[in-house]
């Protein structure tokens, strides 16, 4: 029996391509008079509070805040919920401070790169590169395929078909003004984006009447809410680490850091930023073990939609395509251009061409060639959530050292050089399987048995810890 879909595929069609277009021709259109490399990069470094506010919050809220929470809640409980909202907007508080530093210290760079590059030497400065771009590749396809997978789920539309609207839109207006038009387009959908998340609270609450609220999950799945339950601290934690870790690696971060007209401007959008960030991601995440707790069977990473779409209306249909498209466009703009300033600022170190390479036409045609591969991941609709736990887990090996380095200035490369790898080599010892059931340590060089029940149950968790703070160990030691 073929499966009926909520809306037309010729409907979603036309929804996807319209939006699409208008926010292709307002960044097009706006940037205009922006041209130059200043603007691509840095937007000049003159952008006002609610811009720069809103364009770091719409930047870190991706499609995957539709899926991801959700999910984690229906095994992690409040504690994955609270570690997933935590984690996400914690790298904002950070870098009030580490902001503030760097603009300091290298008031005309655009990047955390360049400022690695003149702490260490090229070897390792080269690494922490190929790290960083490699994060934002896979954010960049776990975007994509998550807006393909949702639109295919609403109307049947073929994944390829959406994946390739929204890369060309996006890469159009991006490629053409930079951060300027990333900034200024972020800034409509920002505003689209919290009208529609208001909606769909103010709709899931008056719906689902009483279901919507604690007491009701306590009284069907206590153990999601239970200060006892083990798996909610572990699946807080991972969170918390894995995806502070990498946000912190975000070159689009680093854009808007430098692009604030000065850093009270900074300051007071990265807070504004961490308090609405906070709210949104425990929302979605709530609405996962609301809706699990109405029915145990759905799939995890659709609890919001299943609340949202029960009356399976044309109008949230078409709702939560528009919801689902402001939010992938708004850091897939990020994501393209944050690569591709990358390029451009570090190329000509990197890479060895022509003296009269002009490395911004260059770096146009890498994000080309990256969007070709993201298309051709996303087409397959794969689930490459390991392989987003594979990159989170690399930044987690960096990002002590990294940022210990801005403050410690007897940290040389081989010793960074060192921590990292001891880091590296300790977290993927215990870095799962990608069916979880065993680690390269735990089950495969040595026996389960060997291990006590939390360590074989936990090695998500361990392996980020093992990751994340090895290196410190490393660098203490070094001292003595």
């Amino acid at each position: 029996m073929d499966k009926v879909y909520l809306i037309s595929q010729s409907t979603s069609l036309s929804l996807i391509i319209i939006i699409s277009l208008v926010f292709t021709l307002l960044g097009i259109y706006h940037s205009k008079k922006y041209q130059g490399l200043s603007n691509y990069l840095t937007a000049n470094r003159n952008i006002g509070l609610f811009s720069l506010t809103a364009s770091l919050t719409a930047s870190a809220l991706g499609a995957w805040i539709l899926f991801g929470p959700a999910s984690a809640s229906t095994w992690g409980g409040i504690g994955a919920v609270i570690g997933y909202s935590l984690g996400t907007a914690f790298p904002m508080f950070f870098l009030i401070y580490l902001g503030k530093k760097i603009r300091k210290e290298f008031p005309k760079g655009s990047s955390l790169i360049e400022f690695m590059r003149k702490k260490f030497g090229k070897s390792l400065f080269k690494l922490i590169l190929l790290i960083t771009v490699f994060y934002m590749f896979i954010f960049l396809c776990a975007e994509v395929t998550a807006v393909a997978v949702l639109i295919n789920y609403i109307s049947g539309t073929e994944l390829w078909i959406t994946a390739l609207i929204v890369l060309l839109s996006t890469l159009a207006y991006t490629l053409y003004g930079g951060l300027k038009a990333s900034i200024f387009t972020d800034n409509i959908q920002m505003i689209v984006i919290s009208i529609l998340l208001l909606i769909s609270l103010i709709y899931i609450n008056s719906f689902t009447g009483s279901d919507f609220s604690y007491e009701f999950i306590k009284e069907k799945n206590p153990h999601l809410l239970s200060s006892s339950y083990i798996p909610s601290y572990t699946a807080g934690l991972t969170f918390f680490i894995a995806v502070a870790a990498t946000n912190l690696f975000h070159q689009g971060n680093w854009q808007r850091v430098y692009a604030a007209k000065n850093f009270k401007t900074l300051r007071k959008s990265l807070i504004i930023s961490f308090f609405i960030i906070i709210p949104v991601v425990f929302y979605m995440g709530f609405t996962g073990m609301v809706a699990f707790s109405i029915d145990p069977t759905i799939r995890p990473d659709l609890g919001f939609f299943t609340l949202l779409l029960k009356k399976q209306t044309v109008m949230l249909s078409l709702f939560v395509v528009v919801l689902g498209l402001a939010l992938t466009i708004s850091t897939v703009d990020t994501l393209v251009n944050a690569i591709s300033s990358l390029i451009v600022i570090d190329g000509k170190a990197t890479f060895s061409l022509s003296k009269k390479t002009n490395y911004l036409n260059f770096s146009k045609y890498i994000i080309l060639f990256l969007s070709l591969i993201c298309l051709i991941v996303a087409s397959k609709g794969f689930d490459i959530l390991y392989l987003f736990l594979l990159a989170d887990l690399l930044c987690c090996a960096f990002v002590l050292t990294v940022f210990y380095s801005f403050y410690n200035k007897n940290i040389n490369e081989k010793t960074a050089y060192i921590s990292i790898i001891v880091g590296l080599i300790g977290g993927f010892l215990m870095f799962p399987t990608p069916d979880f059931s065993k680690s390269l340590l735990v089950g495969i060089l040595m026996p389960k048995e060997l291990f006590g029940p939390f360590v074989a149950q936990s090695l998500l968790f361990l392996s980020f810890v093992v990751a994340t703070f090895l290196p410190i160990v490393v660098l203490k030691a070094k001292k003595f």
